[in-house]
């Protein structure tokens, strides 16, 4: 009793969001969702008409011929055969206009689905890009959001249609017996119900098989793809990788046909039953035909509508059992529109001043990353000073680049507090906080689109002024390259699409410092800027580093010290904390971390 309580109870809460599947439909085309309502009621009193029509039509005919073809029978007759043409044509022109109409909110609920998802995953925060939960969540949400809305509500016309032909059938059995309906509706249920627990296994296996269909995706696009082309033929990677993608295809296959063999096997024995419950009514009424209760018009009247009416019937349970179905995948769907960003805005959000005036600090700042429990971060105290130019040094793994994700605010600090100008950053706008500081990241993005907006992406609201993307350019030496491009500024980078032209790493470089120098930030931060330029260029960028950050404070990361002594000061992070911190010259004379690295470094060079 228990058990079926919590079934009861999951139904119920799977049914939930047909409204809001509704809403979703009925925003994307209200004149097309009317429409649909309007054709499907239309249709409903068809089969019943028709059924009726038939029965005159098998009435007139006996009675012509006791009438010895009377013509005005005959007359009658043909007129019922031209009325069940027109009923007919017009079965068969509302069927059409329905899927029309189906196909066009399809498109557009796709389209709305689409957009919905991509708009909530730009309001979540890194820490949801950084967890597999939230791409399983993802690939859930895609795969069935974009039509599953439009099942539902036309599931729900096709029950609203089917109710009103079952209404009209029973009013037309109730003439012959009663029991032809409870018979009718006996001989389905039980289909449904085992249809019903399918549906639900096939959903669970769908979502369980979230992360597997992602490294599916995955797999298929290292063997597709440029990005990891040129290793795996090198390597030899190409058939270990496609058969760990058949292993995989082959276990969703064996799961499927298990799945499908019990659907079969079952469907095939529950409608012996339907079967069984539709001729044991056709005995029925054909004896009652022959004893002469009813005419032959009638046996035909009631065979039809029975056969219909079952297959109706069968068709309300199926439409049931799909929005069920549908709304365990629209769970997903709504799930992830009801994710929440993590980091709140205390406060209203304040401004900061036109110019910072007191620069920034870190106030005892610690972090851990998600789900982890060793500290990236602990216990940071720095100030950087308007105008001041530091670089961040340390091994890989030792925090830096962390340090400019608390700066950014992609993450909040576990513990401590960020301050510009006196200012915690959880109390500013994100917006406005990222307007201040010009990013480029080791990972830069390759955007295979036009030089232009490669560059012009760095402060998109001047994206399409020319003469900042050029002076960009010029700043980072990406200018003398573009100018040899095919179409210059508009030509399109990578091979992705026709047209594309693709650079070397170091070019693709250039690409993302000049779109750091767009935004017109006075924060401006490098993170390993010249790492894959060769050493004139390297040369030439740090040349005028100074010209280039003028006025601005300026954080660098770098492993090389022939850049990072161009700083003011450098900050040597190791494990997490500051060690040091001085000039390059006063770290040498420490003989410290930082003297240690530089010596290893230079000693490369002799």
């Amino acid at each position: 009793m228990i058990r079926l309580l919590q079934k009861w109870k999951e139904v119920r809460q799977s049914f939930a969001h047909t409204p809001k599947a509704v809403r979703l439909v009925w925003q994307a085309n209200r004149a097309a969702t009317v429409g649909l309502a309007f054709l499907t009621l239309a249709g409903a009193l068809l089969p019943a008409s028709q059924a009726w029509v038939g029965k005159l039509i098998v009435d007139g005919v006996v009675a012509s011929i006791q009438g010895a073809h009377d013509s005005e029978q005959i007359r009658t007759v043909f007129f019922y055969l031209i009325l069940e043409l027109v009923l007919f044509l017009l079965g068969t022109a509302l069927n059409h206009a329905r899927r029309l109409i189906q196909q066009l909110i399809q498109l557009q609920v796709a389209n709305h689905v689409r957009g919905e998802i991509i708009r909530k995953a730009l309001t979540l925060e890194l820490a949801f890009f950084e967890h597999p939960d939230y791409y399983d969540r993802l690939q859930n949400a895609r795969r069935e959001g974009s039509y599953k809305p439009v099942e539902l509500i036309n599931d729900t016309f096709q029950i609203v249609q089917n109710m009103i032909t079952m209404i009209s059938f029973a009013v037309l059995f109730f003439r012959f017996s009663p029991w032809l309906v409870v018979i009718l509706l006996a001989t389905s249920i039980p289909a449904f119900v085992a249809e019903t627990r399918f549906s639900e296994q096939g959903f669970r296996l769908l979502t369980r098989r979230a992360p597997e269909s992602r490294q599916i995706n995955y797999l298929g696009r290292l063997l597709t793809e440029d990005s990891a082309a040129k290793e795996i033929k090198l390597f030899n990677l190409g058939e270990t990788l496609l058969k760990r993608c058949m292993s995989l295809f082959e276990k969703f296959f064996q799961e499927d046909k298990s799945l499908a063999v019990r659907r079969a096997v079952v469907g095939f024995g529950l409608g012996l039953v339907a079967t069984a419950g539709f001729y044991g009514s056709y005995a029925w009424i054909v004896w009652h035909t022959v004893q002469g209760t009813i005419s032959l018009g009638d046996m035909t009247l009631y065979l039809s509508i029975f056969r219909q009416g079952q297959s109706t019937f069968q068709s309300i349970l199926a439409a049931v059992g799909s929005i069920y179905e549908n709304n365990l995948f629209m769970v997903n769907y709504f799930d992830f529109l009801d994710l929440q960003p993590q980091m709140k805005l205390n406060g209203q959000g304040q401004k900061l001043p036109a110019a910072l005036r007191r620069g920034i600090e870190f106030r005892n700042v610690g972090f851990r990353y998600p789900e982890s429990e060793e500290w990236a971060l602990r216990a940071i105290d720095l100030s950087i000073r308007p105008g001041e130019k530091i670089a961040l040094v340390g091994h890989n793994g030792a925090g830096k680049t962390t340090v400019i994700k608390l700066l950014s605010r992609l993450y909040d600090p576990t513990e401590g507090t960020i301050l510009i100008d006196g200012i915690d950053i959880r109390e500013l706008d994100p917006l406005e906080l990222r307007q201040k500081i010009g990013v480029i990241f080791q990972d830069f993005v390759r955007y295979h689109l036009p030089v232009s907006e490669n560059i012009g992406f760095g402060q998109i609201e001047t994206v399409h002024h020319m003469d900042k993307i050029v002076e960009a350019a010029r700043k980072s030496g990406a200018h003398a390259i573009i100018e040899n491009l095919p179409e210059g500024y508009q030509t399109m980078l990578g091979r992705w699409f026709h047209g594309g032209h693709e650079l070397s790493i170091g070019q693709w470089q250039r690409i993302a410092l000049a779109r750091a120098f767009m935004r017109d930030a006075e924060i401006l931060v490098l993170d390993e800027p010249t790492a894959s330029l060769d050493a004139q260029t390297e040369y030439e960028i740090f040349r005028h580093f100074q010209e280039l950050t003028e006025g601005k404070m300026a954080i660098l990361i770098s492993h090389r010290f022939s850049t990072v002594r161009m700083a003011d000061r450098i900050i040597v992070i190791e494990g997490g904390r500051i060690a040091e911190i001085g000039s390059h010259q006063e770290l040498l004379h420490r003989e410290g971390i930082y003297a240690r690295l530089f010596g290893m470094q230079a000693e490369g060079y002799r």
